[in-house]
């Protein structure tokens, strides 16, 4: 017992040394600390787009999942004691965060060393500027998870991937991100398998010219031929044009019985989708990737010949989460039958993924961020899975919605298959 006190009172004495290292970040674009009442020995951050957002309810609920899970926790991570900061990466006239405001917090994360790790950010292109600054940062690369970021280039390359992706995200040679939602090619490959299950023989396979398209795009095609699922041909659509005839003709030239629309919506798309479905018929199939969300506001627009296609989200169910995040997803804004992408279900794994590498690191930067592409999450807020050498998660779920009655109704969930 003597020992055990003993040994107790030097931990203490430890922590409370450690924890008078903790600095907190300015309030000007974080929150104040929350640590439960303890004494922090480390800091992690969310970096989200708050003030003046035009979702500012959805990152707000993905930072009280945030909480909900530390206080689970009592906010600890193995030995070490964990403070939390809600930052803010915003402005008022940026869409998804100000890539400006984006540097400037990441420069502050990597120079306070009491920030041990990020769980963030909202777009892709915020973190496509955060990346490398954390991944230099003094005393190890500081580890990012995000819950959010889809974009190809993150974490490998493929068709759509601009030059020098992902490398130049590492410019020390070290990967410091991983992501709990899936990536738009594994989405594509998803799209690929509902294809085959609908009963489409040959596939006309469109981009739009966009990175992002010709990611869908090409992952697509590829996965389709695994499936044995004949593409019948391939092209593009400008999203200035207004007229899609020539592209209607050679998706009957080829006599495609469904058409995959790998890009993302355009003021004139609802010309597309109507001439699109006047080759295919009403019996074929039309499927669109995320980039053609909300798929409500798709369906009104183009009207009647919109009934039938399917328009796919990465993300998982609600019926398909764990006991707790089923839980999470309800009580912090994930209502009904599905989530979509992201939301506060997948904030809340992309914390518990961190919290759990920093309990079985050593307190430091770079072995907690080692840590993150060795985690294995077995029965966790989202289910069973890991990280591969890239960062992206081994689990892909893929919501299908299905437009019918003009709105997007849900139709099913689809795991995507293995690259």
């Amino acid at each position: 017992m003597a020992a055990a006190t003993a040994a107790a009172l030097v931990f203490c004495a430890a922590a409370s040394a450690r924890a008078a290292d903790v600095t907190p970040l300015p309030r000007s674009f974080c929150s104040a600390v929350v640590s439960g009442g303890t004494k922090p020995q480390v800091l992690i951050v969310s970096d989200l787009p708050v003030r003046g957002f035009a979702y500012r309810k959805d990152t707000l609920q993905m930072q009280a999942a945030i909480r909900f899970v530390l206080a689970r926790h009592r906010f600890k991570a193995g030995r070490f004691a964990v403070g939390y900061q809600a930052c803010d990466d915003a402005n008022p006239r940026a869409a998804q965060g100000d890539l400006t405001q984006c540097a400037a917090n990441a420069k502050a994360y990597a120079q306070d060393a009491s920030v041990v790790g990020v769980v963030g950010t909202w777009s892709s292109s915020c973190a496509a500027v955060e990346i490398p600054i954390l991944g230099q940062a003094s005393g190890g690369p500081v580890g990012m998870v995000s819950s959010t970021n889809t974009n190809v280039g993150l974490t490998h390359a493929d068709a759509g991937t601009a030059p020098g992706e992902p490398g130049r995200y590492y410019p020390a040679g070290r990967r410091n991100y991983v992501r709990v939602i899936s990536a738009d090619d594994a989405q594509a490959r998803a799209d690929a398998l509902l294809a085959k299950r609908v009963g489409a023989r040959r596939v006309f396979v469109l981009d739009d010219g966009t990175r992002y398209g010709l990611s869908v795009a090409s992952a697509f095609r590829s996965a389709a031929r695994r499936l044995a699922l004949r593409v019948a041909g391939s092209s593009a659509w400008d999203p200035e044009q207004s007229s899609f005839g020539g592209v209607a003709r050679r998706v009957r030239a080829a006599h495609a019985d469904a058409v995959f629309l790998g890009g993302s919506a355009c003021p004139t798309c609802s010309a597309l989708v109507r001439q699109l479905r006047g080759v295919v018929g009403p019996r074929g199939a039309l499927i669109a990737p995320d980039g053609f969300t909300p798929v409500d506001a798709l369906a009104k627009a183009v009207g009647a010949p919109a009934e039938g296609m399917y328009v796919s989200v990465p993300g998982d169910s609600l019926s398909d989460l764990s006991p707790l995040g089923r839980t999470i997803a309800r009580t912090f804004g994930g209502a009904g039958s599905r989530l979509g992408s992201g939301g506060p279900a997948y904030a809340a794994q992309a914390v518990d993924v961190l919290l759990d590498s920093i309990a079985r690191s050593d307190g430091t930067r770079g072995s907690i961020t080692s840590d993150l592409f060795t985690t294995h999450v077995r029965g966790g807020i989202l289910g069973t899975f890991g990280f591969d050498r890239n960062g992206d998660t081994t689990l892909n779920p893929v919501l299908i919605y299905r437009v019918h009655g003009r709105a997007g109704r849900f139709d099913r969930v689809i795991d995507a298959p293995a690259p």
